[in-house]
């Protein structure tokens, strides 16, 4: 049975990304019968440091860690499939100005423009809190319409389905079931933890915390919409961790239903194949942290220790 770590992943270009506790996965598709399959050993920040482990806080460590990450999992993807076509890797110099792009690209459309759109209808507005309300939403505006604009490009559409194998795939863990394509298949390809509900918090967030701000002038409301982002990540990270742990209790299943709507744009029913994929990362997550569970045992045991005595512990916790 799964064990109470909530497991997360995302998808990549022909492949699905997955992390664990300690390791991450990434399988990608090169070609028909072909899987490429990396795991690496994950060092989060917040077991160096424990006071990162606190609420808010660790929020906004992992969302910094997630962003690496899958940064990570997406060059990988990219680098297999051009070799696939004879193609080179992507250089550090070309991956650089790819995060400098969506960077700026993120500040232009998810700051700049709600506030330039805020100043132009901010004459028709009765006060303060509904000028900076309006703000946020031509923000939840312009994200749903990227979401709908990206979707129409051919090869998101095929991200969009692993994005949903990944779901399917952690749904059909979390329920204590084996993990084959034949369960996989009957699952949801929405998740309440998903990356995409979480930026819809963000937005929500955003809106209700600046709609009290006081009078400010431009360039203010453009400094503290950058600066207040910590804080508003570190509260959408706790919510979407109650969500995903409680969906049972009516107000977080309430608080999930936003989020699980706006997926629907972002995930598509995979096929058998994206399935496999995301199986396959999954699993070989699973088999590292078991590795690293069986270790110490091993080590505890002696080197007459019985490996199926010492799996058969490990197993039991899981």
């Amino acid at each position: 049975m799964p064990n109470n770590f909530q497991y997360g992943g995302q998808g990549v270009l022909e492949g699905v990304m997955m992390r664990g506790r300690h390791h991450y996965a990434v399988a990608v598709r090169r070609g028909p019968g072909n899987v490429v399959l990396q795991s690496r050993e994950l060092n989060p920040y917040t077991e160096k440091h424990p006071i990162l482990k606190r609420p808010f806080i660790r929020g906004i460590v992992a969302l910094g860690e997630a962003f690496i990450l899958g940064l990570k999992a997406l060059e990988f993807s990219a680098n297999q499939l051009m070799e696939a076509e004879g193609e080179g890797e992507i250089t550090p110099r070309e991956m650089a100005v790819a995060i400098i792009l969506a960077l700026g690209m993120t500040v232009l459309l998810f700051i700049a423009l709600p506030l330039f759109i805020r100043q132009v209808i901010a004459g028709y507005l009765p006060g303060l809190f509904w000028k900076n309300l309006s703000e946020g939403l031509v923000r939840a505006l312009i994200l749903v319409g990227y979401i709908l604009a990206v979707s129409m490009v051919k090869d998101i559409k095929r991200v969009f389905a692993y994005h949903g194998a990944e779901h399917q795939v952690i749904h059909t863990y979390e329920a204590g079931e084996e993990l084959t394509v034949e369960n996989a298949r009957t699952k949801s390809p929405l998740h309440p933890r998903c990356g995409t509900s979480f930026l819809l918090f963000v937005v929500i967030i955003s809106a209700i915390l600046f709609s009290f701000l006081g009078e400010q002038t431009l360039s203010m409301r453009f400094l503290s919409r950058i600066l207040l982002l910590p804080v508003i990540a570190g509260i959408s990270y706790e919510i979407i961790k109650l969500a995903g742990k409680h969906q049972s209790f009516f107000l977080w299943k309430w608080l999930s239903w936003p989020g699980l709507l706006l997926q629907r744009l972002t995930t598509r029913r995979p096929d058998e194949e994206q399935l496999q994929v995301a199986i396959m990362a999954l699993q070989e997550v699973l088999n590292q942290e078991r590795e690293k569970e069986v270790q110490p045992l091993l080590s505890r045991a002696g080197p007459r220790a019985s490996a199926g005595r010492i799996m058969s512990e490990v197993d039991s916790g899981v």
